[in-house]
């Protein structure tokens, strides 16, 4: 016999029960129960997987993965400040910025906005916003008084490319007066400006951001030519962020403030993971509940086969072997789950994106809005860790509900049975 007794054993047990018809339904149920359970986990761990990388490639290629922030005094030679901070191995790129909180306005209409002056250059090598335009050019940004903003701004102000809009910023020397007479609520400087420039991201970026040239913004907040506010960096990996900007700032000679994208946007990576936690955890309960079921299948079928482990008992055959025996029996079944449920759920997690978005098209539906999410498509990457780690935990409890009534197999007695019969 090319294979183990207890395999052989479990096999022809298999079989033979195919032509039960109770005992084949609650197999079926527990086989098709642990396929289930399998296929939505694999389909939900590949879209958390998908929320991840859209957060790091798409999100974050917008929101500066760090900054320092200069505390009592703005960072001056910040060209200096750029190279060595440049030299740390973990940075890719380094730009300069200024910021600054103020309004825009189009007539009657008003919205508060945040005004980030760049370097356009610089701008480019730590942000992708240049892909995100929609009208204009990012390059425009360098004539006098232009400004580039978000499609929610233009949408809210009614406003196109040329438009002339009048800023309202907070005073250059605000900060600077601290005798008793500096006014409790100071006028806000007005600036001309000209849209010449629209970018669409998704999300909220596109109803506060505005941008205008490093120079200008120097200008109308009272920096010298060679200070900044900060300086924005773009590491080689955004989940060490928090790490790097602490090495960064440590080699500057005056106080900085750290701060990085898990201050401004860590909820949303935070959120992925809870739900994968909670996913996680509530799957593998729908496949322990299907797995499960294999003990009411081995109960029965110990109970139908007590002659035949009687005589194989008379006949010498040891209680490990009879144990392995039922054993493989329901194990088949875990296995024969795990097989259809791991290969629906890789089908489906490869095609996703594509399935979701044929849903939308027929039902005339939006799951995903981009003016309230940072994208509009489910995004999905398969993992193959995923794939064996749901697997492996399905087997190992589908292996575990066969001890039980297994191990009842063993404790039948010869004698009872047979002299019964």
């Amino acid at each position: 016999m090319l294979k183990p007794l207890s395999v052989f054993i479990g096999l022809r047990y298999v079989r033979s029960r195919h032509s039960k018809g109770f005992s084949s339904f609650i197999s079926a149920s527990s086989t098709i129960g642990i396929a289930i359970g399998v296929m939505v986990l694999i389909v939900v761990l590949s879209a958390m997987n998908g929320f991840e990388r859209a957060l790091a490639t798409h999100l974050l290629s917008i929101v500066p993965h760090a900054e320092v922030v200069a505390v009592n005094s703005p960072i001056t030679q910040w060209p200096k400040s750029v190279a060595r901070i440049q030299q740390n191995p973990h940075v890719i790129a380094a730009a300069p910025f200024v910021k600054t909180q103020g309004m825009m306005q189009k007539s009657a209409a008003l919205k508060g906005v945040e005004i980030r002056g760049v370097d356009v250059m610089l701008e480019q090598q730590v942000s992708a916003i240049s892909r995100y335009m929609i009208a204009g050019n990012w390059q425009d940004l360098t004539l006098d008084n232009g400004v580039i903003i978000g499609a929610g701004i233009a949408r809210k102000l009614s406003v196109q490319v040329g438009d002339k809009v009048q800023l309202l910023l907070p005073p250059a020397n605000l900060n600077k007066q601290k005798d008793s007479e500096t006014q409790q609520f100071p006028v806000p400087m007005t600036q001309q400006a000209i849209i010449v420039g629209v970018f669409k991201f998704g999300g909220t970026i596109d109803d506060t951001q505005v941008f205008i040239n490093l120079v200008k913004a120097g200008e109308l907040l009272g920096y010298q030519a060679d200070e900044v506010q900060g300086i924005r960096l773009k590491v080689d990996d955004v989940f060490a962020a928090p790490q790097i900007v602490r090495d960064v700032a440590f080699d500057f000679d005056f106080y900085v403030y750290m701060l990085d994208w898990t201050r401004s946007h860590g909820h949303l990576f935070n959120d992925i993971q809870l739900v994968r936690l909670v996913m996680f955890i509530v799957l593998v309960l729908v496949i322990a509940v299907a797995s499960f079921n294999i003990v009411s299948t081995l109960i029965m079928a110990v109970n139908e086969k007590k002659s035949d482990i009687a005589i194989l008992k008379t006949m010498g055959a040891k209680p490990s072997t009879i144990m392995a025996s039922f054993m493989f029996q329901g194990l088949m079944n875990g296995m024969v789950g795990c097989l259809l449920g791991s290969s629906l759920g890789i089908l489906i997690s490869l095609n996703l994106t594509d399935i979701i978005r044929g849903v939308e098209a027929s039902l005339s539906v939006e799951f995903l809005s981009a003016d309230v999410y940072f994208i509009d498509f489910l995004p999905t990457l398969l993992r193959q860790q995923d794939v064996i780690n749901t697997v492996v935990t399905a087997l190992v409890m589908s292996l575990l509900a066969t001890i039980y009534p297994a191990w009842r197999a063993t404790k039948v007695e010869p004698a009872q049975v047979l002299g019964q019969a």
